[in-house]
């Protein structure tokens, strides 16, 4: 069974910096792409970034472009999102997934394990 723990959530203020961490542990888990996902109070959950394990692709959504970045480390089965400049409309709960496919993707049907989730808000 794969799991996904997630850590690193917390309150920021506008213009402040967090950087989460997924550790990713189970069988196979290392040959899926992996992603973070986010979802506010109200909205659907939303892609936010994806990567494979080799690091040499990469993905991010408009909105945060510039400002996350995304990586992993297969030594420690763990995966990051550096993120700067952070916004009011960053706050959401943030969750880890693991892709179906080795590439990554954009679409939450083609992520079959999901972590718990950690709070991210930031204050104006």
């Amino acid at each position: 069974q794969v799991q996904l723990v997630e850590s690193g959530g917390g309150l920021v203020q506008a213009g402040g910096s967090l950087r989460l961490s997924c550790a990713a542990s189970g069988p196979t888990f290392s040959m899926n792409a992996m992603g973070w996902f986010r979802q506010a109070p109200g909205k659907e959950r939303e892609f936010v970034s994806s990567i494979n394990w080799s690091g040499d692709s990469t993905d991010y959504a408009a909105s945060v472009k510039g400002r996350f970045t995304i990586s992993g480390d297969s030594a420690t089965n763990t995966v990051y999102l550096q993120m700067n400049s952070l916004k009011p409309e960053d706050t959401a709960v943030y969750y880890c997934a693991r892709g179906r496919y080795i590439l990554p993707r954009r679409g939450s049907h083609e992520y079959d394990y999901w972590g718990q989730g950690t709070q991210v808000t930031v204050s104006s």
